[in-house]
């Protein structure tokens, strides 16, 4: 062994980590809330990086835009117009990926919806629109595309979409901080259900980044980056290399794992 190389402990030389590499050709990728935000870039990074990808999301004709604007740089898409609140829909929509594209091995579970009122002020059918959205559809996808890459025995990649308002999160956001830390939660316990099938789960918990839905935040609650220690928002591109190491060999070790991504937000 070379004078400068270290042990693990178990007598195997440890040598390099195995090569990054962002190549995701041969693999089908699955987002949801692709019309806007976060998800538009998770969608076309992957693209980018080769997946066939099935972008998914409420508003058609932002859909068909991002679609033909994917495919005008040679990437493989599917849009798939869907409200994640119909569960059968969810389940019509990952056949339709498959059918089209391959089995689904990469899920990026964006979906999302913010609250930005008082609990006091929530009726049922919002609270339940809210679960809905933000926890129920990402349990039911993550379940679908498990079981067909188990019936397929291909390993796979799920990556849920949570917030720093799982941790911490300020007066008028409790429904959507409520849901944002469940999806942890549902993290970890399908991470450990999917194990034995290869099949990894994890969160990225972004903090507050540029985006329509930030936008409308902002107007209904003040400029509150001023209270972040930087006073800024980040941007959806900081997001793309915790995105590919979720989905890399890189990160074959890591699952049932939370990776919050906040320019130190959160901090006291």
């Amino acid at each position: 062994m070379n004078d400068d190389a270290s042990a693990d402990g178990s007598g195997a030389e440890v040598g390099l980590p195995p090569q990054w590499s962002s190549d995701l050709s041969g693999q089908t990728a699955f987002v949801t809330g692709t019309t806007s935000g976060l998800g538009r870039r998770f969608a076309s990074v992957l693209a980018a990086c080769g997946a066939s990808v099935a972008i998914c999301g409420r508003r058609v004709e932002r859909l068909n835009a991002l679609a033909s604007e994917l495919e005008a740089d040679g990437a493989t898409v599917l849009p798939i117009p869907l409200d994640v609140t119909d569960t059968e829909a969810l389940f019509e929509a990952v056949a339709t990926a498959e059918s089209q594209l391959g089995t689904v091995q990469i899920l990026v579970n964006n979906a999302g919806k913010p609250d930005a009122r008082l609990a006091l002020k929530m009726d049922p059918a919002f609270v339940d629109e809210m679960i809905s959205t933000n926890l129920t559809s990402l349990f039911h996808l993550s379940c679908e595309v498990a079981r067909r890459l188990i019936a397929a025995e291909l390993p796979g990649r799920i990556v849920n979409i949570s917030s720093g308002a799982a941790f911490r999160a300020p007066l008028g956001t409790s429904m959507y901080a409520i849901t944002k830390s469940a999806v942890v939660r549902m993290t970890e316990v399908l991470a450990q259900e999917f194990a034995r099938y290869h099949i990894n789960v994890n969160t990225i918990a972004p903090g507050a980044f540029d985006s329509e839905m930030m936008d409308g935040m902002l107007e209904r609650m003040g400029d509150f980056t001023q209270m972040f220690p930087r006073r800024r928002l980040g941007k959806p591109s900081q997001l793309d290399s915790t995105l590919l190491y979720l989905v890399s060999p890189l990160s074959d070790f890591v699952s049932g794992t939370c990776i919050t991504v906040d320019d130190a937000q959160g901090a006291d």
